[in-house]
């Protein structure tokens, strides 16, 4: 991989962790417990607790990623980064630019059942 194209994925990632940042930011907002109010039924107390579910899951699931990008950033420029932890070949490019934070190439991914 050229320096080019480290600086290039680097710029994706603070731009990924970026525009994740605000999105779990947001996310935190809905996160406020959910009172019982009086005028709401049964009903839509149910489905306003499941929506908050929906936005827990979605919560940690961006927070996860978040550091999995985090660290990805850091191993740019190492010679670590954009090889295949499993068979220690190089990810392809293409793969790196979709999922920066890949540490398994496409065929040990199916491989492994990741």
């Amino acid at each position: 991989m050229t320096e080019k194209e480290k600086q290039e994925l680097k710029q994706s990632i603070e731009k990924e962790i970026s525009l994740l940042s605000a999105e779990i930011d947001k996310l935190q907002q809905s996160l406020k417990p959910i009172k019982k109010d009086c005028s709401l039924d049964s009903i839509d107390h149910k489905m306003l607790k499941q929506d908050q579910n929906i936005n827990i899951q979605r919560y940690e699931e961006a927070k996860k990623r978040l550091n999995r990008l985090k660290h990805a950033y850091l191993k740019v420029d190492t010679d670590e980064y954009g090889i295949c932890k499993e068979c220690e070949e190089e990810i392809s490019l293409a793969r790196l630019k979709l999922i920066p934070e890949s540490e398994y190439c496409v065929a040990c991914m199916n491989e492994l059942g990741l």
